[in-house]
């Protein structure tokens, strides 16, 4: 069974960092387009970041030079480093892995991000 599991979510400051981690199983994850997407109360769900599985990475104007997304294809494991959060910040991220080649998308549950102070 395809699992994305995300973590790391939670409280911060404005100013402050956060670290999300989406740990897949049941996929081969090296094969996988990895992503960030987040939506806020109110708003259609937005991508963040990607970063491929050629390890081309994009990053969306609002969070660039701020947000941080790696992988790890050992641990078949996406994470996104949050710097300088902002109160725009605020939403629930979502993982996503998408093949290319078989033209298949996983979701993860979320987690919530909560900037405040």
């Amino acid at each position: 069974q395809v699992q994305l599991v995300e973590s790391g979510g939670g409280l911060v400051r404005p100013g402050g960092s956060l670290r999300l981690s989406c740990t897949t199983s049941g996929i081969l994850f090296l094969l996988h387009d990895m992503s960030w997407y987040r939506q806020a109360p109110g708003m259609q769900r937005e991508s963040v970041a990607t970063i491929t599985s050629g390890v081309t990475i994009h990053y969306a104007d609002s969070v660039k030079g701020r947000f941080s997304i790696s992988r790890d294809n050992t641990d078949n494991t996406v994470y996104l480093q949050m710097n300088s959060l902002k109160h725009e910040d605020t939403a629930v991220y979502y993982c996503k892995a998408y093949n290319p080649w078989q033209r298949e998308h996983y979701w993860g549950q979320g987690t919530q991000v909560s900037v405040s102070s």
